[in-house]
């Protein structure tokens, strides 16, 4: 098949897809009209008692506030400098920020606050519920960076820093969140991770959690092959992100896995376009999420949609370096994958491997259904559209025809 190179001026795309299984099996998922309107918030969202559009079953709270700072009300404020922190880049900050979360997790709408003007070193840390009051703003103003050490990280974790079954949490600021992943990122003899995730158990939501084949990094005094996550959220509902910046994450920069009603927007992902797995934003068996007027340029996908995942919007966006948007791949292994009601629109690609495309495992099975491609607008991209059904990762796989 020939490739299709588009390096002249800008292109513009505009495609709906809809992709069906062939056989009867089902996903759960609803199918749903898309939005043409031109507005970010179509007027079918309007929820109103009695209407029965099938649009307004989008995640409609969550588009009306998304223009917002999350202005949830605040009471009680919990400083990680009041806790001990020192914020000089160097000393070991962590018993702060743990110290300060176990304040702020009793009350509720309170506020974690890091304040600009100072770096903190923090190690693998999780901020985690359930008992923890709902509404909690984590506020970052100032600058968190990850251990570039071998002892922080054992024998390799699969994130960073981790919230974890809570309810209302919202994590915001004019901060940075920095992964410092170079360290990791020369290392040849590591795995691939990005593939890996897509078929690790949601069930999995230990932040200390390691695989067990692994030497400790701290004895062969090099970085783990295990390489954690920047922020991931686990298990949550009603989740913001916005303002912070999140970069060179040693893997993928912000990931959802069994998460409901997020949004993210106004917030930037900046790594290399040579950082290996560096996806964007990762989703996992989560659902209603709408991601907006966010700038992500990484080394991978600027955002990879996987199994168990629906009501996904994204719009106004802007993605490169990178390898575009992604839903998949699904089905590695044989296994079952659905994605459903995924609409992308009034985004702009520049200079990525790909613009949108849907990648399938041969031998998987499952389906994909109720996707919208609208108004894509591609510049120095390679292949603005691509469904690939015999996905690859780049060695060689066995031709299967079960599916």
């Amino acid at each position: 098949m020939r490739t299709l190179n588009m390096r002249s001026p800008t292109f513009f795309i505009l495609v709906a897809l809809l992709v069906w299984s062939s056989g009867n099996e089902t996903c759960g998922g609803r199918i749903v009209k898309h939005w043409r309107g031109s507005k970010a918030i179509p007027p079918s969202l309007s929820n109103k008692k009695g209407d029965n559009d099938a649009d307004s079953q989008y995640p409609t709270r969550l588009m009306e506030e998304s223009f917002t700072a999350q202005g949830k009300a605040s009471t009680t404020t919990f400083n990680v400098i009041d806790y001990g922190a020192k914020g000089d880049g160097t000393t070991d900050d962590t018993k702060a920020f743990e110290a300060a979360w176990a304040s702020a997790c009793k009350v509720e709408a309170s506020t974690m606050v890091v304040p600009s003007g100072s770096v903190y070193l923090v190690k693998p840390i999780s901020f985690s519920g359930p008992n923890c009051g709902s509404n909690i703003i984590f506020q970052v103003d100032g600058k968190i960076i990850a251990p570039t050490s071998p002892g922080a990280w054992g024998s390799g974790l699969l994130q960073w820093l981790e919230f974890t079954k809570l309810t209302g949490i919202t994590v915001k600021g004019k901060g940075v969140i920095d992964g410092q992943g170079s360290v990791w990122w020369s290392d040849s003899s590591t795995e691939n991770p990005t593939e890996e995730s897509e078929s690790v158990s949601p069930l999995k939501d230990s932040t200390y959690e390691s695989s067990p084949a692994l030497v400790s990094s701290e004895a062969t005094g090099k970085m783990p092959s295990t390489k954690p996550t920047a922020i991931r959220f686990y298990g949550s509902s009603d989740v913001t992100v916005t303002g912070i910046t999140i970069q060179n994450s040693p893997q993928t920069h912000l990931k959802f896995d069994d998460c409901t009603a997020v949004q993210v927007f106004g917030m930037t992902v900046s790594s290399p376009s040579d950082s290996p797995n560096t996806d964007g934003i990762h989703l996992q068996n989560s659902q209603d999420v709408v991601i907006h007027n966010t700038n992500v340029a990484c080394g991978d996908d600027c955002v990879s949609i996987q199994t168990g995942c629906s009501g996904i919007f994204i719009h106004n966006m802007n993605c490169g370096p990178g390898h575009g948007i992604s839903i998949g791949g699904l089905g590695r292994g044989n296994t079952r994958a659905c994605v459903s009601n995924v609409t992308i629109r009034d985004t702009t690609m520049h200079n990525t491997l790909t613009g949108v495309r849907i990648k399938t495992w041969q031998g998987g099975s499952g389906l994909v259904q109720g996707v919208m491609f609208s108004n894509i607008q591609v510049s120095e991209v390679e292949i603005p559209i691509m469904i690939d059904q015999f996905y690859c990762d780049g060695s060689k796989c066995q031709n299967k025809t079960s599916a």
